[in-house]
Protein backbone atom coordinates (compact mmCIF):
# COMPACT_ATOMS: atom_id res chain seq x y z
CA UNK A 1 0.00 0.00 0.00
CA UNK A 2 1.19 3.31 -0.72
CA UNK A 3 1.70 6.20 1.23
CA UNK A 4 -0.96 8.44 -0.05
CA UNK A 5 -3.51 5.39 0.46
CA UNK A 6 -2.33 4.61 3.71
CA UNK A 7 -3.38 8.60 4.77
CA UNK A 8 -6.50 7.54 3.52
CA UNK A 9 -7.21 4.84 5.11
CA UNK A 10 -5.56 6.11 8.21
CA UNK A 11 -8.40 8.54 8.14
CA UNK A 12 -11.66 6.46 8.06
CA UNK A 13 -10.18 4.13 10.59
CA UNK A 14 -9.11 7.27 12.76
CA UNK A 15 -12.42 8.33 12.70
CA UNK A 16 -14.39 5.07 12.96
CA UNK A 17 -12.10 4.71 16.15
CA UNK A 18 -12.80 7.91 17.66
CA UNK A 19 -9.02 8.62 18.01
CA UNK A 20 -9.99 12.81 17.17
CA UNK A 21 -6.25 14.17 17.91
CA UNK A 22 -4.62 11.21 14.94
CA UNK A 23 -7.77 11.71 12.59
CA UNK A 24 -6.97 15.82 12.44
CA UNK A 25 -3.33 14.67 11.41
CA UNK A 26 -4.58 12.06 8.95
CA UNK A 27 -6.34 14.57 7.54
CA UNK A 28 -3.74 17.00 7.01
CA UNK A 29 -1.52 14.09 5.23
CA UNK A 30 -4.90 13.71 3.28
CA UNK A 31 -4.49 16.96 1.51
CA UNK A 32 -1.03 16.35 -0.15
CA UNK A 33 -2.79 13.07 -1.70
CA UNK A 34 -3.71 12.16 -5.23
CA UNK A 35 -6.89 13.43 -6.40
CA UNK A 36 -8.52 9.65 -6.61
CA UNK A 37 -7.29 9.08 -2.77
CA UNK A 38 -8.89 12.16 -1.94
CA UNK A 39 -12.06 11.54 -3.53
CA UNK A 40 -12.52 8.12 -2.40
CA UNK A 41 -11.30 8.90 1.03
CA UNK A 42 -14.02 12.02 1.26
CA UNK A 43 -16.76 9.42 -0.58
CA UNK A 44 -16.51 6.82 2.42
CA UNK A 45 -16.02 10.05 5.13
CA UNK A 46 -19.08 11.86 3.95
CA UNK A 47 -20.51 7.99 4.41
CA UNK A 48 -19.43 7.70 7.62
CA UNK A 49 -21.25 10.96 8.46
CA UNK A 50 -24.68 10.11 7.13
CA UNK A 51 -24.26 7.06 9.57
CA UNK A 52 -23.03 8.93 12.91
CA UNK A 53 -22.54 12.13 12.38
CA UNK A 54 -21.09 12.37 15.85
CA UNK A 55 -18.15 10.77 14.73
CA UNK A 56 -16.80 14.22 13.26
CA UNK A 57 -17.38 16.08 16.69
CA UNK A 58 -13.83 18.53 16.65
CA UNK A 59 -13.01 17.72 13.15
CA UNK A 60 -14.78 20.66 11.33
CA UNK A 61 -11.31 23.04 10.86
CA UNK A 62 -9.60 19.73 9.73
CA UNK A 63 -12.03 18.95 7.17
CA UNK A 64 -12.16 22.91 6.27
CA UNK A 65 -9.29 22.62 3.38
CA UNK A 66 -11.37 20.18 1.19
CA UNK A 67 -14.20 23.03 0.91
CA UNK A 68 -11.59 24.81 -1.27
CA UNK A 69 -9.81 21.88 -2.68
CA UNK A 70 -9.04 21.77 -6.44
CA UNK A 71 -11.46 19.33 -7.58
CA UNK A 72 -14.93 20.06 -7.71
CA UNK A 73 -16.21 16.93 -6.42
CA UNK A 74 -14.30 16.85 -3.63
CA UNK A 75 -15.58 20.81 -2.22
CA UNK A 76 -19.28 19.07 -3.64
CA UNK A 77 -18.37 16.06 -1.46
CA UNK A 78 -17.09 18.06 1.70
CA UNK A 79 -19.74 20.49 2.00
CA UNK A 80 -22.46 17.25 1.68
CA UNK A 81 -20.46 15.97 4.76
CA UNK A 82 -21.03 19.18 6.52
CA UNK A 83 -24.42 18.96 5.53
CA UNK A 84 -24.90 15.75 7.34
CA UNK A 85 -23.32 16.53 10.70
CA UNK A 86 -25.01 20.11 10.79
CA UNK A 87 -27.99 18.54 10.81
CA UNK A 88 -27.56 16.05 13.79
CA UNK A 89 -24.71 18.33 15.71
CA UNK A 90 -24.95 21.78 14.45
CA UNK A 91 -22.47 23.25 16.99
CA UNK A 92 -20.12 20.87 15.36
CA UNK A 93 -19.89 22.98 12.20
CA UNK A 94 -19.53 26.46 13.79
CA UNK A 95 -15.97 26.66 13.77
CA UNK A 96 -15.91 26.74 9.75
CA UNK A 97 -19.40 28.51 9.34
CA UNK A 98 -17.12 31.35 7.39
CA UNK A 99 -15.60 28.83 5.13
CA UNK A 100 -19.08 27.52 4.01
CA UNK A 101 -19.98 31.77 3.91
CA UNK A 102 -17.18 32.15 1.61
CA UNK A 103 -18.10 28.82 -0.55
CA UNK A 104 -21.97 30.73 -1.04
CA UNK A 105 -20.35 33.87 -1.79
CA UNK A 106 -18.36 32.72 -4.55
CA UNK A 107 -20.20 33.39 -7.92
CA UNK A 108 -17.60 31.04 -9.49
CA UNK A 109 -18.32 28.46 -7.26
CA UNK A 110 -20.04 25.48 -8.61
CA UNK A 111 -23.77 26.03 -7.90
CA UNK A 112 -24.37 22.34 -5.45
CA UNK A 113 -21.14 23.07 -3.72
CA UNK A 114 -22.86 26.89 -3.17
CA UNK A 115 -26.72 24.97 -2.44
CA UNK A 116 -24.81 22.54 -0.07
CA UNK A 117 -22.98 25.60 1.44
CA UNK A 118 -26.52 27.02 2.20
CA UNK A 119 -27.82 24.51 3.82
CA UNK A 120 -25.54 23.65 6.24
CA UNK A 121 -25.28 27.37 7.16
CA UNK A 122 -29.16 27.08 7.85
CA UNK A 123 -29.38 24.19 9.57
CA UNK A 124 -26.40 25.54 12.33
CA UNK A 125 -28.62 28.35 12.09
CA UNK A 126 -31.87 26.26 13.58
CA UNK A 127 -29.86 25.99 17.26
CA UNK A 128 -26.60 28.84 16.87
CA UNK A 129 -28.63 31.68 14.53
CA UNK A 130 -26.12 34.48 16.07
CA UNK A 131 -23.09 32.82 14.68
CA UNK A 132 -25.20 32.40 10.89
CA UNK A 133 -26.88 36.16 11.25
CA UNK A 134 -24.79 38.73 9.86
CA UNK A 135 -25.64 40.79 7.66
CA UNK A 136 -23.18 39.54 4.96
CA UNK A 137 -24.52 35.97 5.06
CA UNK A 138 -28.12 36.88 5.30
CA UNK A 139 -27.75 39.17 2.23
CA UNK A 140 -25.47 36.54 0.51
CA UNK A 141 -28.82 34.04 1.27
CA UNK A 142 -31.55 36.40 0.55
CA UNK A 143 -30.00 38.18 -3.05
CA UNK A 144 -29.65 35.30 -4.36
CA UNK A 145 -33.20 34.05 -4.57
CA UNK A 146 -33.49 36.34 -7.50
CA UNK A 147 -30.86 35.15 -9.73
CA UNK A 148 -29.45 31.80 -8.82
CA UNK A 149 -30.25 27.93 -10.37
CA UNK A 150 -33.26 26.73 -8.80
CA UNK A 151 -31.47 24.02 -6.76
CA UNK A 152 -28.97 26.88 -5.21
CA UNK A 153 -32.79 29.19 -4.63
CA UNK A 154 -34.34 26.27 -2.82
CA UNK A 155 -31.85 26.04 -0.48
CA UNK A 156 -31.43 29.31 -0.04
CA UNK A 157 -35.06 29.59 0.89
CA UNK A 158 -34.39 26.26 3.46
CA UNK A 159 -31.82 28.76 5.46
CA UNK A 160 -33.51 31.50 5.07
CA UNK A 161 -36.58 29.72 6.57
CA UNK A 162 -33.61 28.03 9.42
CA UNK A 163 -32.84 31.71 10.30
CA UNK A 164 -36.26 33.03 11.21
CA UNK A 165 -36.96 29.56 13.36
CA UNK A 166 -33.41 29.73 14.65
CA UNK A 167 -34.11 33.75 16.02
CA UNK A 168 -37.03 35.20 13.96
CA UNK A 169 -35.84 38.81 15.13
CA UNK A 170 -33.10 37.88 12.39
CA UNK A 171 -35.48 38.54 9.39
CA UNK A 172 -38.14 41.06 11.03
CA UNK A 173 -36.69 43.87 8.67
CA UNK A 174 -36.48 40.92 5.67
CA UNK A 175 -40.31 40.60 4.98
CA UNK A 176 -41.09 42.51 2.20
CA UNK A 177 -37.95 40.88 0.73
CA UNK A 178 -38.80 37.57 1.30
CA UNK A 179 -42.02 38.35 0.25
CA UNK A 180 -40.90 39.51 -3.19
CA UNK A 181 -40.09 35.78 -3.95
CA UNK A 182 -43.24 33.74 -2.28
CA UNK A 183 -44.78 33.33 -6.68
CA UNK A 184 -41.21 30.95 -7.28
CA UNK A 185 -42.14 28.51 -9.71
CA UNK A 186 -40.42 26.21 -6.83
CA UNK A 187 -42.84 24.32 -4.76
CA UNK A 188 -39.81 24.11 -2.23
CA UNK A 189 -38.87 28.04 -2.12
CA UNK A 190 -42.45 29.01 -1.93
CA UNK A 191 -42.69 26.77 1.05
CA UNK A 192 -39.37 27.40 3.13
CA UNK A 193 -39.68 31.29 2.67
CA UNK A 194 -43.68 31.15 3.74
CA UNK A 195 -42.30 29.02 6.53
CA UNK A 196 -40.08 31.59 7.57
CA UNK A 197 -42.64 34.55 7.41
CA UNK A 198 -44.75 32.42 9.58
CA UNK A 199 -42.07 31.88 12.39
CA UNK A 200 -41.39 35.96 12.00
CA UNK A 201 -45.07 36.38 12.68
CA UNK A 202 -44.73 34.29 16.08
CA UNK A 203 -42.67 37.28 17.59
CA UNK A 204 -43.11 40.00 15.51
CA UNK A 205 -47.30 39.60 13.90
CA UNK A 206 -47.55 43.16 13.12
CA UNK A 207 -44.58 42.94 10.60
CA UNK A 208 -46.87 40.95 8.29
CA UNK A 209 -48.77 43.75 7.42
CA UNK A 210 -46.29 44.70 4.87
CA UNK A 211 -46.99 41.43 2.91
CA UNK A 212 -50.83 40.89 3.15
CA UNK A 213 -51.07 41.08 -0.36
CA UNK A 214 -48.28 38.51 -1.66
CA UNK A 215 -49.51 35.95 1.24
CA UNK A 216 -53.41 36.28 0.48
CA UNK A 217 -52.17 35.39 -3.05
CA UNK A 218 -50.85 31.85 -2.16
CA UNK A 219 -54.17 30.85 -0.22
CA UNK A 220 -54.62 29.75 -3.81
CA UNK A 221 -51.10 28.26 -4.46
CA UNK A 222 -51.54 24.53 -6.08
CA UNK A 223 -49.36 23.22 -2.90
CA UNK A 224 -51.35 22.69 -0.74
CA UNK A 225 -48.42 22.97 1.95
CA UNK A 226 -48.49 26.38 0.69
CA UNK A 227 -51.66 27.47 1.18
CA UNK A 228 -51.66 25.95 4.62
CA UNK A 229 -48.54 27.84 5.69
CA UNK A 230 -50.03 31.55 4.21
CA UNK A 231 -53.25 31.03 6.21
CA UNK A 232 -51.20 30.40 9.23
CA UNK A 233 -49.26 33.70 8.47
CA UNK A 234 -52.26 35.83 8.08
CA UNK A 235 -53.53 33.86 11.75
CA UNK A 236 -50.65 35.45 13.26
CA UNK A 237 -51.47 38.50 11.32
CA UNK A 238 -54.62 38.28 13.01
CA UNK A 239 -53.30 38.07 16.24
CA UNK A 240 -51.29 41.40 15.59
CA UNK A 241 -53.17 45.11 16.36
CA UNK A 242 -52.71 45.49 12.23
CA UNK A 243 -55.57 46.82 10.69
CA UNK A 244 -55.13 44.94 7.61
CA UNK A 245 -57.44 44.15 5.62
CA UNK A 246 -58.00 39.76 5.89
CA UNK A 247 -59.79 38.14 3.30
CA UNK A 248 -62.33 36.23 5.62
CA UNK A 249 -63.87 34.67 2.47
CA UNK A 250 -61.12 32.92 1.23
CA UNK A 251 -60.10 30.91 4.72
CA UNK A 252 -63.96 29.74 4.79
CA UNK A 253 -63.07 28.01 1.92
CA UNK A 254 -59.94 26.77 2.97
CA UNK A 255 -61.11 25.47 6.12
CA UNK A 256 -63.40 22.65 3.94
CA UNK A 257 -60.27 21.95 2.36
CA UNK A 258 -59.52 18.21 2.14
CA UNK A 259 -55.60 18.83 3.47
CA UNK A 260 -55.35 18.44 7.02
CA UNK A 261 -52.09 21.38 6.86
CA UNK A 262 -54.67 23.39 5.26
CA UNK A 263 -57.67 22.89 6.67
CA UNK A 264 -56.22 23.25 10.33
CA UNK A 265 -54.39 26.76 9.55
CA UNK A 266 -57.44 28.12 7.81
CA UNK A 267 -59.34 27.43 11.32
CA UNK A 268 -56.24 28.93 13.40
CA UNK A 269 -56.37 32.04 11.21
CA UNK A 270 -60.39 32.13 11.08
CA UNK A 271 -60.36 32.28 14.58
CA UNK A 272 -57.77 34.98 14.98
CA UNK A 273 -59.17 37.43 12.72
CA UNK A 274 -62.72 37.19 14.43
CA UNK A 275 -64.50 39.92 15.85
CA UNK A 276 -63.79 38.04 19.24
CA UNK A 277 -60.54 36.57 19.43
CA UNK A 278 -61.05 34.87 21.81
CA UNK A 279 -63.73 32.70 21.26
CA UNK A 280 -62.91 29.23 20.61
CA UNK A 281 -58.90 30.42 20.36
CA UNK A 282 -57.85 28.14 22.93
CA UNK A 283 -57.66 25.44 21.19
CA UNK A 284 -55.00 26.71 19.06
CA UNK A 285 -52.50 27.72 20.94
CA UNK A 286 -49.61 25.67 19.53
CA UNK A 287 -50.19 26.60 16.24
CA UNK A 288 -48.80 29.26 14.98
CA UNK A 289 -45.60 29.15 17.82
CA UNK A 290 -41.80 28.34 16.87
CA UNK A 291 -41.96 25.02 18.25
CA UNK A 292 -45.00 24.04 15.74
CA UNK A 293 -43.35 25.09 13.56
CA UNK A 294 -40.32 23.51 13.55
CA UNK A 295 -42.33 20.07 14.26
CA UNK A 296 -44.48 20.27 10.90
CA UNK A 297 -41.43 21.23 8.60
CA UNK A 298 -40.32 18.34 8.19
CA UNK A 299 -42.69 15.85 7.45
CA UNK A 300 -44.02 18.51 5.34
CA UNK A 301 -41.38 18.68 2.93
CA UNK A 302 -41.02 14.91 3.23
CA UNK A 303 -44.52 14.88 1.22
CA UNK A 304 -44.01 17.79 -0.96
CA UNK A 305 -40.47 15.11 -2.08
CA UNK A 306 -41.80 11.70 -2.04
CA UNK A 307 -42.97 10.32 -5.34
CA UNK A 308 -46.38 9.77 -4.98
CA UNK A 309 -48.17 6.38 -5.92
CA UNK A 310 -47.84 6.48 -9.61
CA UNK A 311 -44.43 7.46 -9.34
CA UNK A 312 -44.78 10.91 -10.19
CA UNK A 313 -42.03 13.33 -9.79
CA UNK A 314 -43.72 15.71 -7.12
CA UNK A 315 -42.08 18.94 -8.69
CA UNK A 316 -42.82 18.52 -12.35
CA UNK A 317 -45.17 15.49 -12.75
CA UNK A 318 -42.93 13.79 -14.71
CA UNK A 319 -43.51 9.88 -14.77
CA UNK A 320 -41.01 8.20 -13.37
CA UNK A 321 -39.85 4.29 -13.47
CA UNK A 322 -39.68 2.21 -10.25
CA UNK A 323 -35.90 1.99 -10.74
CA UNK A 324 -35.15 5.31 -12.23
CA UNK A 325 -32.17 7.70 -11.25
CA UNK A 326 -31.68 9.58 -8.23
CA UNK A 327 -33.23 12.46 -9.53
CA UNK A 328 -36.09 13.64 -11.97
CA UNK A 329 -34.20 13.66 -15.62
CA UNK A 330 -36.59 16.48 -16.44
CA UNK A 331 -36.26 19.13 -13.07
CA UNK A 332 -33.62 17.71 -10.98
CA UNK A 333 -35.13 17.58 -7.68
CA UNK A 334 -34.13 13.78 -5.66
CA UNK A 335 -35.91 11.00 -5.80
Amino acid sequence: MDDSASAATRVVDTIEGDATEDARSALAALETAPDDVRTDALRELRGLADEDPSRFEGLATALAPFLTDGERSIRLTTAKLFVAVADAEPTAVVPIVEALAGRLADDEEFYFVRARSAEALGLVALERPDEVGSPEILADLRIGLAFDESEVREKLAKALECVALGNPDRLRHQVTRLAEHLDNDGELVRYHLCTALVAVGASHPGKLADVTEPLVDRLADSSPYVRGRAAEALGQLGRSESDAAIPRFDLDDLADDDEEFVADRAAFALAATADDTAEGFDEFDSTGSLDSIRASTEPAVEAMTTPDADGECPHCGLELPEQGPPMCPRCGAPR
